[in-house]
């Protein structure tokens, strides 16, 4: 099929690819001028793994291509995707702007029928006022569109992956023809008759996705839905982790005896900084806001956001008792992207960590493997190290705040005898804490119980 992408953020661009990647003819647009000339000089604005080799050969193939001509990228496609961003606004509601500019845009450049697709994530009717709004600036054209749901369900760090290995695809339409039209955008991934691309070892095996027909209002909610859940068990562990922290049990140990139970399930059942990234947050404020709108009672979903907040507090708390004053302090920080393999800092804890530290005018120096160069547009006064190890000179106390995987791996006697003070801060419980106690390391991660050498302290802040 002939597909447009409207936005070549992290889910357009990982969506043009991989649609290229199953055989579709993919064109992406973005009015970000900057991006198209990047994405076209062979690089990508994004860090995903295995993305530049999907997008690569894809280019070669000739099968994806990306222009800054909007209008020609919705003349190409019979179908197009959009991926545009649907921030929050300050009452927490999703901005819908960009979706308006594109219908605008659609119903201004086609000059054939097409099939829209929603594939960013939208509050509930938001299909309804697209399908309408397309026939309002269309008017008098003759032209018609169809307009379905499809909520992406991708992880940043493993967002190729998950296209290609879903576990479910979920389509929201009005009506047979629509729904057909889907089907056969997806029918090799239902079908699984695709060579996995990925070469590193890390393909799953090949098991054929359910592909779940729905109405466009619930495909809507289906995302918000499943996010909210995920905020709302992330928030969980983390309120067990203050019990644990509080009444000496270790977390660990409490959430895997869980994690064991097959109606509870071990993922995102993990207590640390809380849950941050352009997704989780926004989704949960936005289906506040729709809860609220329905006149149901959304007072779990405000404990959950409530919970994370607090989150650096509760840090913040650790670490003012264990050095006293933050004041001229040196405090390293390992990672700023708000989880592993992304360099995605929007709602990232270390963001607002770093701002905290700053207010209290702390010594910062960081180091992340991909995110130091859009951190450092926010706070280009702090340290940024070449080397993870770096973190470590001088410092009176090390902040574990993202948990690569190759923090587990560093030379912790080397960091040891480089600290003023070795005190570890694990916000990720990444680190074995007793092995650190044996290097000389004083350690106190999330929910566990509390280091002599550190004394009680009440989690709340």
């Amino acid at each position: 099929m002939r597909i447009s992408i409207l936005g070549c953020g992290y889910v357009g661009l990982v969506t043009g690819a991989c649609l290229a990647e199953i055989g579709h003819q993919v064109v992406c647009t973005d009015n970000d001028e900057s991006k198209i000339k990047t994405l076209n000089q062979g690089a990508l604005p994004i860090y995903e793994p295995n993305l530049d080799e999907i997008v690569a050969r894809n280019r070669k193939a000739e099968r994806l291509t990306f222009t800054a001509d909007l209008g020609d990228a919705v003349r190409f496609g019979d179908a197009i995707f959009i991926c545009v961003g649907t921030p929050p606004l300050q009452d927490g509601d999703a901005d819908l702007s960009s979706i308006d500019s594109s219908a605008r845009l659609i119903a201004a450049e086609a000059r054939s029928s097409k099939l829209v697709i929603e594939k960013s994530t939208v509050p509930m009717q938001t299909g309804q006022k697209l399908k309408r709004a397309l026939e309002i600036y269309a008017r008098n054209s003759g032209i018609s569109f169809s307009v379905a749901s499809n909520p992406e369900f991708l992880r940043e760090g493993t967002a190729v992956l998950d296209f290609l290995h879903p576990d479910r695809i979920v389509i929201g339409v009005g009506d047979e023809r629509t729904e057909a039209q889907l089907r056969e955008v997806y029918r090799p991934l239902v079908e699984q008759n695709i060579a996995c691309p990925i070469h590193n070892g890390n393909c799953p095996p090949k098991v054929a996705p359910r592909l779940l027909v729905t109405s466009i209002n619930s495909a809507e909610l289906i995302k918000h839905a499943c996010n909210s859940f995920l905020a709302v068990k992330i928030s969980y562990a983390n309120l067990i982790a203050d019990i644990c922290e509080n009444m000496g049990a270790d977390v660990d140990e409490v959430v895997e005896a869980m994690g064991l139970d097959a109606r509870i399930g071990p993922q995102f059942l993990r207590p640390g900084l809380g849950f941050g990234g352009f997704c989780l947050p926004k989704d949960v404020q936005a289906f506040i806001r729709l809860g609220e709108k329905a006149g149901v009672d959304v007072a779990l979903l405000k404990d959950a956001e409530r919970i994370n907040k607090k989150r650096i507090d509760s840090f913040l708390a650790k670490a003012r008792h264990a050095l006293w004053i933050l004041k001229d302090k040196r405090i390293g920080i390992l990672g700023l992207a708000f989880k592993p393999e992304t360099d995605d800092i929007r709602f990232a804890p270390a963001i607002e960590l770093i701002r905290r530290l700053l207010q209290e005018q702390a010594q910062i120096q960081v180091y992340d493997p991909q995110a130091m160069e859009k951190t450092k547009a926010l706070y280009p006064s702090i340290r940024y190290c070449t080397d993870p190890h770096e973190v470590a000179d001088s410092a009176e106390a090390l902040m574990i705040v993202t948990e690569w995987e190759v923090f587990k791996t560093l030379d912790w006697q080397r960091i040891e005898r480089a600290m003023l003070r070795p005190l570890i801060l694990d916000g990720r419980n990444l680190l074995r804490g007793k092995e650190l106690a044996a290097l000389g390391f004083e350690y106190q991660g999330i929910g566990k119980p509390i280091d002599e050498s550190l004394a009680h302290i009440p989690v709340s802040g």
